[in-house]
């Protein structure tokens, strides 16, 4: 979809973009997922070279920010914003003093806020301005996701280390606890590969803001440099918040690990100590199970009383200490 805005909303959408010269008022031009005939179109409606999905992808950082003649081609890995869908696509600008042109491939909440804006004639007005809105909205939405796993974290928390307390009762059975065990490590893997998601889009973002404001510093007026700083810090702050929440996940990873190892542990234990009972009655059936000729307890009217009772009392004895040592 192919959209031209001005600082009182669209222009211009579709098909329509090519109707007429692009008008001196229309400062941003949206390409959102782009077909081969919109991408030519929006090339021949402002001047532009419109970047490729591949182009945008490319991870080096001289083809993420790179200038061609008087027009910034920035790229930067986005966030998807949505649980279900944990993954990066590339969103593209090209700036330059007259214009922004916006190359993305899903659907973001930051763009239509500020469509919004525009639409109330409240929006910016420079390309630099629709730029830095756009960042602006970006980052809020980071931050809120941020927020966001931040409580999850502490719900998993609270989980992992209740997780004996609330274990109990029904849930006690060892296929409950192991399913509850999986639950709980799937959850702290999915927020973890969010976080490592959200982390390459903060600094592609991180990048984008420092290069515009010192390559195009002649264009900045002192009230845009000033916000270009303020998203730097803010972009800043939140790297270090994201790197504590990162701690965090692993920290929860370790400590699931271990729940699960003292798990396998139990288990173990259990079994060492069934065959450790097993042992002695096992020894003593084989050896009245020999059917030697001379064995005194063949003649006993009680032989075969006391050959039970004395295996009965072989597997009791072993069970009784491991109950008092604790070990089930």
């Amino acid at each position: 979809m192919i959209t031209l805005h001005g600082p009182e909303g669209v222009v211009a959408e579709g098909a329509a973009c090519a109707a007429h010269p692009v008008p001196s008022h229309a400062t941003w031009l949206d390409l959102n997922d782009p077909s081969e005939a919109e991408i030519a179109l929006a090339e021949e409606a402002t001047g532009l070279q419109v970047p490729s999905r591949a182009a945008l992808s490319e991870v080096q950082n001289s083809s993420r920010l790179h200038r061609r003649k008087d027009a910034f081609y920035l790229s930067v890995p986005m966030f998807s914003f949505d649980e279900a869908d944990l993954s990066l696509s590339p969103l593209g600008f090209v700036l330059t003093r007259d214009r922004l042109l916006t190359v993305r491939f899903q659907r973001l909440a930051a763009f239509d806020a500020v469509k919004a804006r525009q639409a109330e004639r409240e929006g910016p007005a420079s390309s630099v301005q629709v730029l830095l809105a756009l960042v602006e909205e970006l980052v809020d939405s980071m931050a809120d996701t941020l927020e966001t796993m931040s409580d999850q974290l502490d719900a998993l928390s609270t989980r992992v280390f209740t997780f004996d307390v609330s274990a109990k009762g029904e849930g006690a059975a060892p296929k409950r606890r192991d399913l509850a065990l999986r639950r709980m490590l799937r959850a702290i893997g999915r927020r973890g590969k969010a976080l490592a998601k959200l982390r390459a889009s903060l600094l592609g973002l991180g990048r984008i803001l420092p290069y515009v404001a010192g390559e195009a510093e002649s264009w900045l007026r002192p009230e845009e440099k000033a916000r270009f700083e303020s998203l730097r810090l803010d972009v800043s702050s939140l790297d270090e918040f994201e790197t504590r929440l990162s701690e965090t996940v692993q920290f929860l990873l370790d400590a699931t690990l271990g729940l699960i190892n003292m798990e396998q542990n139990n288990t173990f234990r259990v079994l060492t100590v069934v065959s450790v009972i097993g042992i002695p009655p096992t020894l003593l059936a084989s050896i009245y199970g020999m059917n030697f000729k001379h064995m005194p307890e063949l003649d006993w009217a009680w032989g075969y009383p006391y050959g039970l009772a004395l295996i009965a009392l072989s597997a009791l004895a072993p069970a009784v200490y491991f109950k008092l040592k604790g070990w089930f």
